[in-house]
């Protein structure tokens, strides 16, 4: 497959394809989404919501979430404010989330199925990694989302004022977009 897409990307520069997408790295309309990975959210999130190449900075990882406040989810959003504009902030969810009731230790069955040894899994355990929360998934979208929005509004580096950051949930055929509730800061 990947030989495939190589070869795709060839005909695609050399048809001169990507000139269509040209912008600069600076998001038109000032907005960074953390957004999730699914794939259904690929074409449907951008078209529901009317951005085209250019106008936004999206952050995609697994639910939507951010583990930790210094991860690299976050680390983004302070890259986008900083350098980069952005004054407002969506945090976007979605149904039927595969994260959602995500299995800490069902994870950690399937990797060593495919290989990776009690060794290196104690390993991480023994280097300060709490490999079953850091694994676990969430089991409200709502809440998940919430969260993600305080820690956001609440975060030491995040500017006090002038960022506006609000939760969403997108239906994840429709496109529609449901309001979250967070707390204010």
């Amino acid at each position: 497959m990947i030989q495939e897409i190589k070869e795709f990307n060839e005909r695609f520069v050399e048809n001169r394809e990507y000139e269509r997408f040209a912008t600069s790295k600076y998001p038109d309309k000032k907005i960074a989404i953390v957004t999730c990975m699914d794939t259904r959210l690929i074409e449907l999130l951008p078209a529901a919501l009317g951005f085209r190449n250019g106008d936004v900075k999206i952050i995609k990882n697994a639910g939507a979430t951010i583990t930790n406040p210094f991860d690299s989810t976050m680390r983004s959003l302070l890259i986008a404010v900083y350098e980069l504009g952005v004054n407002e902030i969506m945090v976007i969810g979605h149904t039927g989330c595969g994260v959602q009731g995500m299995d800490a230790n069902e994870m950690l069955h399937l990797m060593k199925e495919r290989g990776v040894s009690e060794e290196h899994i104690n390993l991480m355990q023994h280097c300060g990694i709490n490999l079953r929360e850091w694994l676990h998934g969430f089991e409200d979208t709502d809440a998940a989302v919430s969260e993600t929005v305080d820690l956001i509004k609440n975060h030491p580096l995040m500017p006090p004022q002038g960022i506006n950051v609000q939760g969403f949930v997108m239906n994840s055929y429709t496109g529609a977009l449901r309001s979250i509730n967070a707390s204010d800061k």
